[in-house]
């Protein structure tokens, strides 16, 4: 058990501490967001990001890792997501868009992520930050994207 902001949280075998990543999450959506917004550089995004985190409130190597892997990939991103959205990348809502690519790129690229927790994570990062409904969006088109970006984990790959 770790304590951190005086609740005892439980911290997995491997050492990840599930509530530290989620913040993590949070925090890199809010970087994408503001990169996406300004068009800023990612090292500067990153260090604003970084400098501002308090001590054990966030995983920051996974939200470097996170907003790195992001902006270094976005165009494969969006090639991803691009099949299960109803209209361009760059109509969607920029914080579903924050979200999606994010999501996208746990999907793809960080594969020891459950694609369960990676879609639950979106959705109720969607819930706090998003519009009214955007996490029914979101969920629609990670539900959808899941399946083929995850084939063997969703059970989808045809064996």
């Amino acid at each position: 058990m770790s304590k951190s902001g005086g609740h005892a949280r439980h911290v997995r075998r491997d050492g990840i501490d599930p509530v530290l990543r989620s913040r993590a999450r949070r925090r890199a959506l809010q970087a994408v967001y503001a990169w996406q917004i300004s068009g800023g550089f990612a090292k500067q995004v990153i260090s604003q990001f970084a400098h501002e985190q308090a001590h054990e409130v966030a995983d920051l190597a996974y939200f470097e890792n996170l907003v790195e892997g992001v902006l270094s990939n976005r165009a494969e991103l969006d090639t991803a997501l691009t099949p299960y959205l109803d209209r361009g990348v760059e109509e969607v809502d920029a914080i579903e868009r924050a979200v999606l690519r994010l999501a996208a790129y746990e999907l793809l690229y960080r594969q020891d992520v459950p694609y369960r927790v990676v879609i639950n994570e979106a959705i109720e990062t969607a819930k706090r930050f998003g519009s009214e409904h955007g996490h029914t969006y979101v969920n629609g088109v990670l539900d959808r994207a899941s399946v083929e970006l995850r084939k063997v984990e969703s059970g989808a790959s045809g064996a």
